[in-house]
């Protein structure tokens, strides 16, 4: 069974060319004209939403019915507009109603999300607990009653927060949203996709099929003041080789992005067939395990049946780990950076507030600038790093022949009893990016990604089932039979990485989790559900079940790589001795003490002006097997060469 994916592709526009001059137009100049026309449309959106922020309006827009008490389309313009609600231009310019149309789309999608916030904030106020830190179960039933249908429990606590925090200001708990939120930031993009044929047409190029032709009516001036002030414009763009030939391409979405790679930003999205994953009936999957440094932890299984018929999880043992520490080092140490140059801006604009100083405000532009800069960075590191690690699970599953991609929800739980810093840490990371990525390419390649309750998976053994808290045996010490201890490699390291059992289990603590989490995935098929309206697979009813390791026969046995290491014997081949630490050669008798440490100097095996590729290609090879080309610091386990031997694994 088929179905269609949409996509996004951000291309950039590299030049312009208006339709009725001829005149080609550079990528600043294209830049400036897109400009002018996202801050018509973004005053107009801003004025709009500021208008109709208030409790009454935001209920009119959640009863979805108009004055004459027909339902709202789905298009929040004609909703808006069903409402009497429009978009005024700012004086002295003249734009046409599609323009009108972004404006108004875009402050529908701002204030429907300002509706669902309200839904939530009044849920939490209407059933507000005795204890807001910890809810009791007829008040947890009260709270999913009172909530709209795809409310969850990070929402809640966050809005218990947010509602805790107005009551300890102002002493009553408030009313709606509009209360204790100010009106939403409006960004500076423009919707084309509430336009018709008369202000946008995409396609692809007449000779280049690779390339986009973007068609669009911009003004000509930064304020038009008739209709003669606009002119078509075809904005040139490469389209990417993720965007295949045979996909339909939809009206894009333009935006402005300063700094470095500044220029018109063309988020295209495109419609490709892909096969539809399947809720049930898998046989071989992939658990993985979230971590800090270790960004994911994965193993995997298969489910198959004992000798009696029972149902039972085997697992090859190997596993398979993306170890990002480097690059987090480096997130941390630029939100630290980031932290410092907002403290100092804050401080310059409390010097500058009723004075003029025009070598500090210099500098706190300077400043305004450079945390502009640290942020971007953040974005586009993260961004990048979850896109490595759904790309490396997603290569994983192929290579395994998985039909399935389990992983924890760590949105039901919250950490207790950690220090402030690490909290910072925990809530900086990019978790919910990873699971975006990686959600979008299994659905690409038809492989199901499942979510399973979180609690327990790390606090039992995958082996027996037994819990920290369980005892061995009924002696004083009360040993239990699973514990956390100390890695055998790094015993001077801090925490316990590892986990070890009474019934044998001696292995990573994080391995054993994702064995835990595949198990329960495969066990819990019969309580899997998909979402209806976000079409997200999860499972709702916890099922553990012991996870057998299957020792590998010879088939499957691959024959290891050869190790990088000068002195590795070849058959046949006498062995040349080590290179001795220090030099071969005696001190000279003239010159008094000890010779300083040092090698003995090879011989160039290039001459001179001839590049040595040897081992350039060497180093290349062992960063592709590595996973490397990201970046330098994340290392991941490779993916199979081959696929798994169809047999037996029960």
């Amino acid at each position: 069974m088929t179905a269609t994916v949409t996509a996004t592709a951000t291309v950039t526009a590299f030049r312009g060319m208006e339709v009725s001059t001829g005149r080609l137009l550079n990528a600043d100049a294209a830049a400036r004209r897109v400009g002018w026309l996202s801050v018509i449309v973004r005053d107009m959106t801003a004025r709009l939403v500021a208008g109709r922020w208030t409790a009454e309006s935001l209920a009119a827009l959640a009863a979805g019915v108009d004055q004459a008490g027909k339902p709202l389309p789905g298009k929040g313009w004609v909703a808006l507009r069903r409402l009497g609600w429009v978009s005024v231009p700012p004086a002295g310019v003249v734009v046409s109603d599609r323009v009108r149309r972004m404006a108004e789309e875009h402050a529908a999608r701002l204030l429907r999300l300002a509706v669902h916030r309200d839904a939530l904030l009044r849920a939490v106020i209407a059933s507000w607990p005795a204890n807001p830190a910890r809810r009791t179960q007829a008040e947890w039933e009260a709270l999913w009653a009172a909530g709209p249908e795809a409310m969850t429990k990070a929402e809640v606590r966050n809005r218990t927060r947010q509602v805790l925090g107005f009551l300890t200001g102002h002493g009553r708990l408030p009313v709606s949203i509009v209360e204790v939120e100010a009106p939403p930031y409006v960004s500076g993009q423009v919707l084309l996709a509430a336009a018709d044929r008369q202000q946008v047409a995409p396609g692809r190029g007449e000779d280049d099929p690779a390339r986009h032709a973007l068609r669009v009516l911009l003004p000509a001036v930064e304020r038009p003041a008739s209709y003669r002030d606009w002119a078509w414009v075809v904005l040139d763009a490469n389209l990417p080789a993720s965007v295949p030939a045979h996909a339909a391409l939809l009206t894009p979405t333009l935006r402005l992005v300063a700094g470095r790679g500044r220029g018109v930003r063309v988020d295209l999205p495109f419609i490709r067939p892909a096969p539809l994953p399947q809720v049930v009936g898998h046989q071989r999957a992939i658990g993985v395990d979230w971590g800090y440094n270790t960004l994911l932890t994965a193993t995997t299984a298969r489910l198959g049946t004992d000798r009696v018929g029972r149902p039972r999880v085997t697992t090859a043992g190997k596993p398979l780990f993306f170890d990002a520490t480097g690059v987090s080092a480096k997130l941390l140490r630029l939100r630290t950076l980031r932290e410092q140059i907002r403290t100092r801006l804050d401080h310059y604009q409390r010097l500058l507030d009723g004075r003029h100083d025009d070598t500090l405000a210099a500098k706190r532009d300077t400043l305004a600038a450079e945390h502009d800069r640290v942020c971007a960075r953040i974005r586009n590191l993260g961004r990048s790093l979850a896109w490595a690690a759904a790309r490396w699970t997603i290569d994983h599953a192929l290579a395994e022949r998985a039909t399935a991609i389990y992983i924890e929800d760590l949105t039901t739980m919250q950490t207790r009893g950690l220090s402030r810093t690490m909290n910072r840490r925990l809530g900086g990371h990019i978790r919910g990016a990873v699971f975006a990525a990686l959600t979008h390419l299994a659905r690409r390649e038809g492989i199901a990604v499942v979510t399973i309750p979180a609690r327990g998976t790390s606090a039992g053994c995958p082996r027996c089932g037994r819990y920290a808290t369980d005892a061995v045996n009924a002696d004083p010490a009360h040993r239990p039979g699973f514990r956390h201890v100390k890695a055998p490699d790094r015993a001077t390291t801090r925490g316990h990485k590892w986990s070890v059992c009474a019934c044998g289990l001696c292995l990573d603590r994080d391995h054993a989790a994702a064995e835990r989490i595949a198990a329960r995935g495969l066990l819990g098929q019969a309580h899997t559900r998909r979402h209806r309206t976000t079409g997200q697979i999860r499972t709702v009813k916890t099922v553990d079940g012991p996870v057998r390791p299957i020792a590998k026969t010879s088939r499957d046995r691959r024959v290891p790589a050869a190790k990088s290491s000068r002195n590795r014997r070849v058959p046949g081949e006498t062995t040349t001795p080590r290179t001795p630490l220090r030099r071969a050669t005696p001190a000279p008798a003239h010159i008094a003490g000890q010779r300083p440490a040092g090698r003995t100097p090879q011989t160039p095996s290039h001459t001179e002006g001839q590049v040595p590729t040897k081992n350039l290609r060497r180093r290349r090879t062992r960063d592709r097997q590595t996973h490397r080309g990201f970046h330098w610091y994340v290392t991941a386990t490779p993916p199979r060469t081959r696929p798994v031997p169809r047999r037996s694994l029960s």
